[in-house]
């Protein structure tokens, strides 16, 4: 099963990086590990992919898996072929009750996407609004609207976890830029006094118990024992793999592969300690899940199969793996990087204030007319009058 496949059948990808969502490890009662294929499984559920079409993108998939022959078509199907377009030629032969349901659906969407770009300002960015479907038709859902929908999702689910990291050094440039300038409104005093505990809140933070590598023997004996209850001597891969394939499809997902790295994050986050920082910390996770795919994930697919994951564990990498540097040892931007962004943050203040100063140029030109305009009024008012005052002959 490739990544768009299951994209395709169960919709369980990774949910948006602006809820931050944080992953808990599945708490498993040790009398089921003997056991693990009589394990019940709770059916696959289906999990917001961040893409703005995300609720249209599901809908249409619904209704499409109802289709048999679609079903069988996608089942049959492989990576290359759906991003080539085969599998939505394929729409042509589902029945006509799905198609009458997709053009609802498509109308749906179409009806929102109207509403939404009142709000956006730019033609790019209305543009990309419409990338997933054809809106030059905006009644029906054909072959056309099905292969935008499919190379869309595959597109922006590819680049998901880059925006994620940008979003995420501009978080820190922020901060940063922040505290600069908070440092130029205090005193000498008040400066040293900053500078220290800055320093001690940054000692505190990098003061947690080793961490382990992220998909190493050690890094999952933590999971098995703490979050399972298990006997760290009774490790075994592929009961651990039963265990959190906790959807059952027989892979690893995204989010399954988070929620493995929740342990190790706690060593390093409390969101009770004022030195710890929740964004940090999901950026830690996402960065802990992109290297063990990368380690693991052999198809590329963006899926962790059992073979994929049982011959990872025989590695000398999952046995013997290098120290894990944490976010605090690798810094988010470099210096010339954090330079460009401030020469930004002034250009845009910059330009905000000249622009305040045309809006205020603007209404005092407005106030001038309107006192021209009621003077006028009062003169026009006064020669009315005197008019009035001028006897009939």
């Amino acid at each position: 099963m490739s990544y768009l496949k299951g994209l395709l059948t169960s919709c369980l990808v990774l949910a948006s990086v602006m809820s931050w969502a944080k992953a808990v490890p599945i708490s498993i009662d040790k009398t089921k590990v003997k056991l693990p294929e009589e394990t019940v499984k709770e059916p696959p559920q289906s999990v917001d992919t961040g893409l703005h079409y995300d609720r249209y993108l599901r809908e249409v998939i619904d209704f499409l898996e109802k289709d048999q022959h679609f079903r069988e078509k996608l089942h049959n199907t492989d990576m290359e072929d759906i991003k080539q377009g085969k599998l939505a030629k394929e729409l042509d032969f589902v029945s006509h009750h799905v198609r009458t349901k997709l053009d609802e659906l498509k109308r749906q969407e179409v009806s929102r996407l109207r509403t939404l770009i009142k709000t956006i300002n730019t033609k790019w960015a209305l543009l990309k609004q419409f990338e997933h479907l054809n809106h030059m038709n905006p009644h029906t859902f054909e072959v056309e609207d099905l292969d935008r929908l499919i190379k869309s999702a595959t597109k922006d689910l590819e680049n998901y976890d880059k925006e994620r990291h940008e979003e995420f050094k501009r978080y820190e440039m922020m901060k940063e830029h922040e505290r600069r300038e908070h440092l130029k409104t205090l005193d000498e005093e008040g400066r040293r006094k900053e500078e220290e505990h800055y320093e001690e809140m940054k000692k505190k933070h990098a003061d947690h118990p080793k961490v382990n590598h992220p998909g190493s023997k050690d890094q999952l004996k933590e999971v098995w024992e703490e979050a399972d209850g298990l006997d760290p001597e009774d490790f075994d891969p592929k009961t651990f793999f039963n265990l959190h394939d906790a959807n059952g499809d027989g892979f690893f997902d995204e989010q399954e592969l988070e929620a493995l790295f929740t342990k190790e994050l706690e060593k390093i986050y409390d969101p009770t300690n004022e030195e710890d920082d929740m964004v940090e910390m999901e950026e830690e996770r996402l960065r802990m899940r992109e290297h063990v795919m990368n380690e693991v994930d052999s198809n590329k697919d963006r899926l962790v199969s059992l073979d994929e994951f049982l011959v990872a564990t025989k590695k000398k990498e999952f046995l013997e793996p290098d120290s894990w540097e944490t976010l605090e040892q690798n810094q988010a931007y470099t210096d010339e990087e954090m330079r460009e962004f401030e020469e930004q943050l002034a250009r845009q203040e910059e330009d905000l204030n000249l622009k305040a100063a045309d809006l205020q140029k603007q209404r005092e030109d407005l106030e001038r007319q309107q006192e021209q305009l009621n003077a006028q009024k009062v003169e026009l008012q006064q020669v009315t009058e005197l008019i009035c005052l001028i006897p009939a002959h």
